[in-house]
């Protein structure tokens, strides 16, 4: 099988990680363009799972799939909790909560003033190579 083209657009990295997420069976993934927001990143990809386990799973599949095209993240946060993960990949930051933690923090609220891209919750054709 070919090996996938490396992500190198903010939003193309976005969508990857998004991808990645839903081929763990990630829910209600969304980007967020925070781009004119603020500084600190380009996109934000949130997802939600279900279960520690999935949480790691949807966190374990984002790294993997990324480390393919050498992407490493900047930092990670929130192993030991397993209630909200953080991948920073710098211009892309992915968040993976645990469904009550994402009701509690309300992130898409706190950005209220991002562009909000739902991901269907079937991955590309690219996600599978």
């Amino acid at each position: 099988m070919a090996k996938a083209r490396k992500p190198n657009h903010p939003k193309t990295l976005a969508r990857r990680c998004a991808d990645l997420m839903l081929s763990k069976k990630a829910k209600d993934v969304v980007m967020l363009d925070i781009r004119g927001v603020t500084d600190m990143a380009d996109f934000f990809v949130i997802g939600s799972a279900d279960s520690d386990t999935q949480l790691k799973a949807i966190a374990d599949a984002v790294l993997d799939g990324l480390n393919e095209h050498d992407i490493k993240p900047y930092r990670t946060e929130g192993w030991q909790g397993q209630q909200w993960i953080i991948l920073d990949f710098v211009e892309v930051v992915v968040h993976i909560f645990y469904r009550e933690a994402r009701e509690f923090y309300k992130i898409e609220r706190l950005w209220s003033d991002a562009k909000v891209e739902r991901v269907v919750d079937e991955p590309s054709p690219a996600a599978a190579e």
